[in-house]
């Protein structure tokens, strides 16, 4: 995309920020002008801090786990002295993707020719190569990415920035504690895909507006008259406390807390439970929505029917998102819908999210059109 249809994508009132008594809604092509969507994808996505996973899906030396962030493939692995590195998973031959090569701990090797690496990035084999000229192997490493890890959790970005993970993390550790999500285990991953804008989808998790019309059993499990939020730099927080009547997580005691990271990652904590959702855009009317379950005792949770029982909850609840998100993304692309207004007492998540979109969109379309 050149610069002049990024000054052309955005007008300037659309970046005004207002209180949110006054403020409206960002305009409806947001959610899926195709030009948006490539602008979020390269100055968005690639200069923010992605979720990967956590360590506890690459306990062992030779672990590994691959996924696509910011447009771009990764592999992260565990190494024969117990750190977690990340490269591209890009061979430098022709592009292949890369795995632990079978028989070792730390080797990579391209699933598509057979090169292999170190676990250092430097290339280690090239099959077939010797009738090759003016090639240095010093010259074709892999390419690192830059990635850091809180509380077990494994984050990773594209483009430097000044931003440290801590600093967007800032707090969380306080309040949440004595959990500390390190300690927890991994039980497994479900995907979900929704026929909506990624926004759509965070929007709707940033407020418990709905949570009484969509979801009638959650709100018989949450005290939806203490259901808070509050905000700070670059996530929000929704917690509440359950209801006194017996549930799935009343016995562990404590509170839901809801922590939404900007751009696309939300921390849903329950007692002796984590669960992260990661927000994947696909196009401008798509998104994935990567659910990953933590436990503080797997095995023991899976024997008394515990785990089954949230993952069955957390997906009928899925399914009544979904169905409404898809709706939504239906109503934003008709004539009938241009911008709309806040809740100040339920909606101020998604007041903050949109917020922090538009100085983004700011900040970064100043850049390449000055």
């Amino acid at each position: 995309m050149n610069e002049k249809k990024y000054n052309s994508l955005f007008k300037s009132p659309d970046f005004d920020i207002a209180p949110i008594e006054q403020a409206k809604t960002i305009p409806s092509d947001w959610y899926f002008n195709g030009d948006i969507y490539s602008f979020e994808q390269e100055k968005i996505f690639k200069n923010q801090w992605q979720y990967i996973c956590h360590e506890a899906q690459i306990p062992q030396a030779g672990d590994m786990y691959s996924t696509v962030t910011a447009g771009n493939p990764i592999i992260v692995f565990r190494d024969s002295q117990d750190q977690v590195k990340a490269f591209y998973n890009v061979c430098k031959h022709r592009g292949g993707p890369l795995a632990i090569k079978k028989g070792t701990k730390t080797v990579l090797q391209c699933q598509y020719h057979g090169w292999t690496y170190l676990d250092d990035g430097s290339l280690r084999g090239v099959p077939d190569w010797n009738l090759v000229e003016l090639f240095d192997k010093k010259d074709f490493g892999l390419e690192p990415f830059e990635i850091s890890i809180w509380q077990g959790l494994i984050f990773a970005r594209v483009n430097s920035s000044d931003l440290k993970l801590t600093d967007l993390l800032s707090g969380i550790a306080e309040r949440i504690a004595p959990l500390n999500l390190s300690q927890l285990q991994f039980h497994t991953e479900v995907e979900y895909n929704v026929e909506c804008n990624w926004k759509v989808y965070v929007d709707n998790y940033l407020e418990g507006y709905h949570i009484p019309i969509v979801h009638p059993e959650l709100a018989n499990l949450l005290d939806y008259r203490s259901y808070s939020t509050e905000t700070d730099d670059w996530y929000s927080l929704q917690h509440s406390p359950f209801k006194e009547a017996e549930n799935l997580y009343s016995n562990e005691g404590g509170q839901a807390f809801y922590y939404f990271i900007f751009p696309n990652m939300m921390l849903n904590i329950l007692p002796g439970r984590l669960q992260v959702n990661v927000v994947v855009p696909v196009s401008p009317t798509q998104c994935k929505v990567v659910f990953s379950y933590f436990y503080d005792d797997v095995e023991a949770k899976m024997k008394s029917g515990v785990i089954e029982e949230d993952i069955k909850y957390s997906n009928i609840i899925q399914e009544e998102d979904i169905e409404i998100c898809e709706a939504v993304q239906r109503g934003l692309q008709s004539k009938a819908y241009h911008q709309g207004r806040f809740s100040v007492k339920r909606e101020p998540g998604v007041y903050h999210f949109q917020n922090l979109l538009k100085k983004e969109f700011k900040k970064e379309s100043n850049e390449v059109i000055k």
